[in-house]
């Protein structure tokens, strides 16, 4: 029996013995028919059982992984409504994150070390999860900051849909010079003597920021996999067994796939990923869509690997980048191919995602929709959703619920929303995403993050910013209509993703018939003060019954990750996510700890009388387990 060290536990020779069991813990389910337990079963990566310590103990056998929780929160595997994963685990070991630094002083020293490091012909690159509401400097570095930090190593710094830095040896390696001539919706910053300065503009279209940055080198097809797979670990770090995959842009099919469908063929995917399709070709987006159309059927895979669809754009020309330091983007014309792309989806069965800032881009879609319900297309079960959408109108959400979509909503705003509130005031900024408005409805929101070329993939980041309304610097910004309590944000972080895959069945829950999917949590999500959500890890993550990352009091229970390649990457030396070691912060004061202490013996209090209510409360008597000798 492989196992925590815990005294008197004796296995036994059950029928049909459990793989996994995990108990003495404070699990939450999800599941509104059973909301707590303290213990669990799995078989071949299914939960069998779910209840207290003694409806477990029959289950162990001598090849039973049991896991002592020792008490620890476990709630069910997290699942990130939108993520990037595909296309960022190609390029993650090769990235300097700033996820997570509170300081651009420490973030140029990190820099400037990875510089010292980085061999010749290999550039850095620091490519999304921080903005400058996330430092206390509260802007951006310079490119003379960059040319000092590294005077020959080529360096691109990106900053949100908005900008990216470039220091000379970068302009040189991109081959930007005076005669470069900026794409449509891009500016190439120049001085007085029209060389380029090393400023990129989004304005307001990406594609300048995006093409640049492809124009460094890349790994090749095994590091690709060795980068995703180092990724996904990370992923796991901070409870994650489960994703949607956006797509994106230069991120064709099936060749961009490659790295996560080679994890998957040997069975070494540690998250399951429900991925979508981005046609990639500027004007020839239905011909990539039905050529697509030919190759892979919705929900074509399993439970590890599966086609979810298209988007997150059906056509180019539909794009309303958020660069909320611009105007709100004045779209062409885009109504006659986009509502191709949508009959041609809609008609094979195929549901999609549709990225839509704002609401007069909003509206035009709507439209377009209506038009093809005239004609029975909508609704027709087809799962759609409008991510983004932080001002859509109450009148587009109703428009939204006729229609049968739903809404994914991302904490874009946690980085950038003191630059929404600057433009568009602080009562725009307070309904920005009128999280109120959609639940009201009954619509399906679920959460994510957008990872990972704006916000941090850490999810409790997110979740921090779901349940208090503040951005990553802490400033207050949405009303309190318009957040949601910690059970309903766990919720869009978990069940309402299943919701968008089809899989509501199987994910989302802890209960019998469930995927062994879970996370046994650093702190309690649920009583932790409001400000230390952020601070939250994953000690032990399960994913299909396995346990896929190990830390603090159960490390070793998982098989080491690999070693990361190269050798010289920004991740092997600085990891990603930048936190304290756990645990995150001092002893709580005596005060606290008696807070924490009266609240599990409530909390035990309320599971006891959950049974009795349900005549099972002589299975565990109040002071003896059953499972001790």
């Amino acid at each position: 029996m492989t196992s925590m060290p815990v005294t008197g536990l004796v296995d036994g020779t059950p029928a049909r013995p459990a793989d996994l069991v995990v108990r003495n813990a404070k699990i939450f389910t999800g599941d509104d028919q059973r909301p707590f337990a303290t213990a669990l079963a799995a078989t071949a990566g299914v939960i069998d059982t779910v209840g207290g310590d003694a409806d477990v103990a029959g289950l162990i056998g001598s090849k039973t992984v049991v896991v002592d929780a020792m008490g620890r929160r476990v709630v069910p595997g997290l699942n990130d409504s939108h993520n990037h994963v595909v296309r960022g685990g190609l390029h993650y070991t090769l990235e300097l994150r700033w996820d997570g630094v509170r300081t651009l002083r420490q973030a140029l020293a990190m820099l400037r070390e990875q510089a010292a490091r980085t061999p010749q012909g290999q550039w850095v690159r620091v490519a999304g999860g921080w903005s400058v509401e996330s430092f206390v400097e509260r802007r951006m570095p310079t490119p003379a900051e960059l040319n000092e930090a590294a005077p020959d190593t080529p360096v691109i710094v990106t900053h949100l849909y908005q900008a990216a830095i470039l220091n000379r040896a970068a302009l040189k390696a991109a081959g930007i010079t005076r005669e470069t001539a900026a794409p449509p919706g891009g500016q190439i910053v120049r001085g007085h003597d029209g060389e380029p300065t090393g400023m990129l503009i989004a304005s307001p279209s990406a594609l300048l920021l995006y093409s640049t940055i492809a124009k460094a080198p890349v790994l090749d097809p095994e590091g690709q996999r060795e980068s995703t797979r180092q990724f996904l670990h990370e992923l796991n770090r901070f409870g994650l067994t489960s994703l949607i995959d956006a797509a994106g842009g230069f991120q064709d099919f099936p060749s961009g796939y490659a790295a996560v469908t080679g994890l998957h063929e040997a069975g070494e995917l540690t998250v399951r990923i429900a991925y979508h399709l981005f046609p990639q070709t500027f004007g020839g987006e239905v011909d990539d869509l039905r050529r697509w159309i030919g190759m892979v059927r919705p929900e074509d895979g399993d439970g590890w690997l599966r086609f979810n669809g298209a988007g997150e754009n059906l056509i180019w020309a539909a794009a309303d980048f958020e660069n909320f330091t611009q105007p709100r983007p004045e779209l062409p014309a885009y109504e006659g191919e986009f509502e191709k792309a949508v009959r041609l989806l809609m008609e094979h069965g195929w549901g999609f995602r549709l990225h839509a800032t704002y609401d007069e881009t909003i509206r035009r879609d709507l439209a377009v929709f209506e038009k093809l319900a005239a004609e029975g297309l909508f609704p027709s079960g087809n799962r759609w959703l409008f991510d983004h959408a932080e001002t859509i109108s109450p009148e587009s959400l109703d428009r939204v619920a006729a229609l049968g979509g739903a809404i994914g909503v991302q904490h874009r705003l946690a980085y950038q929303g003191e630059t929404f509130r600057d433009r568009y005031g602080a009562e725009a900024a307070a309904a920005a995403p009128p999280l109120g408005a959609m639940r009201e409805r009954g619509l399906t929101v679920a959460a994510g993050t957008d990872a990972t070329r704006v916000s941090t993939y850490n999810p409790w980041v997110a979740l921090y910013w779901l349940v208090s309304g503040r951005n990553v610097a802490g400033v207050p910004l949405r009303s309190p209509a318009n957040r949601v309590d910690r059970e309903t944000a766990l919720a869009m972080y978990t069940s309402a993703g299943a919701a968008l895959t089809g899989e509501e069945d199987v994910k989302g829950h802890l209960s019998p018939g469930h995927y062994a999917d879970l996370a046994v949590l650093s702190d309690d999500y649920f009583t932790v003060p409001e400000d230390e959500i952020p601070a939250i890890e994953s000690l032990l993550t399960v994913a299909g019954g396995r346990i896929v990352y190990a830390a603090g009091q159960f490390e070793g229970l998982a098989a080491s990750a690999p070693a990361v390649m190269p050798e010289w990457s920004p991740i092997a030396h600085f990891g990603g996510y930048q936190a304290s070691p756990w645990p995150a912060r001092p002893e709580r004061s005596g005060v606290r700890q008696a807070e924490l202490l009266g609240q599990a013996a409530a909390e035990s209090a309320g599971y006891r009388r959950w049974r009795v209510e349900r005549g099972l409360a002589a299975d565990v008597p109040a002071l003896d387990d059953p499972c001790f000798g």
